[in-house]
């Protein structure tokens, strides 16, 4: 039998004295690759859903 989640809660804290959690030094292209991977995810997870 399926588990469906209706709800999903997210609790973030958020420091604004400390310092950000990435190197000055990472390359930027990192980050892009990053957020691409990230989108590309999404949209095979919204895929799925669809067929569903």
């Amino acid at each position: 039998m399926p588990i469906e989640i209706k709800e999903l809660h997210i609790k973030i804290n958020v420091n604004e004295g400390s310092k950000p959690a990435t190197s000055p030094s990472t390359p930027k292209s990192t980050d892009e690759d990053a957020v691409a991977e990230c989108v590309e995810q999404v949209l095979k997870i919204i895929e799925r859903k669809k067929e569903r």
